[in-house]
């Protein structure tokens, strides 16, 4: 921490401060165009100058030095690197803010309960997105700043200890490449009579997350095939099971059943999410099982897309969680869609 040789930050006239060290960035605003630090911190103020920081409204800049306080960008760096988990990169501080970008795809988690003990502190703020969805690598997570130019570094020891108590505050579980059996279900498939539509899309969809679909079996509407085909997938290695289609309760659809008699230990058949009511959860040993209702098939976000990012970063799903899932599991079905930067799933 660099100190300077007066006992407090001061405000001079911008006129008198040609030679002086600007302790702040001062931000130039191009409305549509630009906004950024025309100068930064540490900047040794020169006469030609001066124009410029009246055509931006300065009138006043601080100058001097700290006592006791620590300046913003040194304070958002502090914080910043407490919080800081697995995955994530954080960048230089600009215009006292610190930002969080992820360095690998994976799922967010945020220690929701330290984030608000950590924005308790007076004058610390961390914003972040909301904890449990999949992220893209380059994806900006999260920044942190102090709202002060100069905080007193008591209040920043305070925040580092919430975020040794809690830590991380925030960091990406990467997603584990799985080997995936894939079943699809329906006589009409089966029979040749009409394409299978559904397989492309979950398959896709697994893809996007990193892992591979092992092998893809198409059954009829049988209990007995359907058994024998994920019993089959788990024989030649696949580390998880989907299964397409066949969730109603009509009467030829015989997914769930297929699952329980395979072996499955069912945590859920049914969630509060649409579109996914029908989605069913269960495991063999330690193999996920999903049933996957339609819907999954045509809607470019659904059920899937909240349990299945969780499922490969290694969480282990409970029934709490999926009842968890009412809060934020209804799809508004824009006409375009912008999932996830949306409200389903939060």
């Amino acid at each position: 921490m660099k100190y300077y040789e007066k006992d407090q930050v001061k405000a001079v006239p911008v006129n008198e401060a040609v030679g002086k060290i600007l302790l702040h960035d001062i931000t130039r605003i191009v409305p549509d165009l630009f906004k950024g630090p025309q100068f930064k911190k540490g900047h040794i103020i020169t006469e030609a100058d001066v124009e410029d920081l009246l055509n931006l409204g300065k009138q006043h800049i601080y100058v001097a030095c700290l006592n006791g306080e620590i300046h913003e960008n040194d304070a958002a760096v502090r914080i910043a690197k407490a919080a800081c988990g697995y995955g994530i990169h954080l960048s230089d501080p600009k215009e006292g803010k610190v930002g969080f970008k992820a360095l690998n795809q994976g799922l967010l988690k945020i220690n929701i309960e330290g984030l608000e003990k950590l924005n308790s502190v007076p004058d610390v703020i961390f914003a972040c997105l909301h904890t449990g969805q999949a992220v893209e690598k380059g994806q900006e997570l999260a920044g942190t700043r102090v709202i002060p130019l100069t905080i007193d570094e008591n209040r920043i020891i305070e925040a580092e200890e919430i975020c040794r108590q809690y830590f991380p505050i925030i960091d990406i579980r990467p997603f584990v490449k799985l080997d995936v059996g894939l079943v699809v279900t329906g006589s009409e498939v089966f029979q040749g009579r009409i394409k299978d539509g559904f397989g492309p899309v979950v398959q896709k969809k697994f893809e996007a997350l990193g892992s591979r679909i092992l092998r893809k079996e198409i059954v009829s509407d049988d209990l007995t095939m359907t058994v024998s085909a994920i019993k089959a997938l788990i024989d030649e290695g696949a580390k998880m099971i989907a299964v397409t289609g066949g969730m109603s309760v009509d009467p030829d659809d015989l997914t769930p059943a297929a699952i329980r008699t395979a072996g499955g230990r069912i945590v859920s058949y049914g969630a509060p999410v649409l579109p996914g009511a029908m989605f069913m959860l269960a495991y063999i040993n330690d193999i996920p099982v999903i049933g996957l209702p339609g819907c999954v098939m045509y809607h470019r976000a659904s059920i899937f897309d909240l349990v299945v990012p969780r499922l490969l970063a290694g969480e282990s799903v409970t029934k709490a969680d999926i009842i968890r899932m009412g809060h934020g599991g209804f799809c508004s079905s824009c006409e375009t869609c912008k999932f996830p930067s949306c409200s389903f799933g939060k």
